[in-house]
């Protein structure tokens, strides 16, 4: 969870000032705050995070100390591809989270047939990545979910209307899904280049390369 330190300070002579931090890990923002604190003039501090919910540094410790063996600052990258002439769609994610102090980077493809277009196909690659979140039992957390797709990003953000019914019946199994979940989505679109990953997923989907694994990375 990326998270932002707002507080007050007070000098010696009185005069006071509001500070607002730029945006850290939430472990982070704990070091940071409580290194703050130790000047001994600090007033009133507190964590607001990307949703603008305030947490009290309390409530962030015990957030925190909560999800160590849990998934959590979790990250996915979606695509869908479509080959018309087949009709068969390609779709593919990659997850990235961190679990009981390690690094890890899931990967998963499938490819479907019975899709209409490429839209459609990049709704069930964020389906299916809200499925395999399910799997890992990832749960009320904040969740980033990147990809190349205008329609997907601008539609789930709500910043576009859902017009097509296939489009919209992917998009409301969807929001069901993070709603049980309690998922808290935002939705950031990305340039193609940025995706690769997920776009060679799916691309091998339809070249019938299944790929399904879970790997640990080295923590920089």
């Amino acid at each position: 969870m990326e998270i932002r330190i707002e507080w007050s300070y007070k000098t010696a002579k009185g005069t006071e000032a509001f500070f607002r931090s730029e945006e850290f890990p939430a472990a982070h923002a704990l070091l940071i705050a409580e290194d703050i604190q130790k000047t001994g003039r600090v007033k009133s501090l507190e964590f607001v995070d990307r949703f603008d919910s305030s947490w009290t540094l309390k409530e962030l410790k015990a957030y925190l100390k909560g999800i160590e063996t849990e998934p959590h600052n979790v990250n996915v990258y979606f695509d869908g591809g479509f080959d018309k002439e087949t009709g068969r769609a390609g779709l593919g994610c990659v997850i990235y989270y961190e679990q009981s102090g390690k690094a890890y980077r899931l990967r998963k493809n499938v490819e479907v047939a019975e899709l209409s277009s490429n839209n459609e196909a990049e709704y069930a690659a964020l389906h299916m990545s809200v499925q395999e979140l399910e799997r890992l039992e990832v749960h009320h957390l904040p969740v980033v979910f990147r990809g190349d797709s205008n329609v997907v990003a601008n539609q789930m953000s709500g910043e576009w209307p859902v017009y097509e019914n296939d489009l919209s019946r992917w998009a409301d199994r969807i929001e069901q899904s993070l709603n049980r979940l309690g998922i808290q989505a935002q939705y950031e679109l990305i340039p193609r280049k940025a995706n690769a990953e997920a776009d060679r997923l799916a691309a091998q989907a339809l070249r019938g390369i299944e790929i399904s694994g879970t790997m640990e990375l080295e923590k920089s």
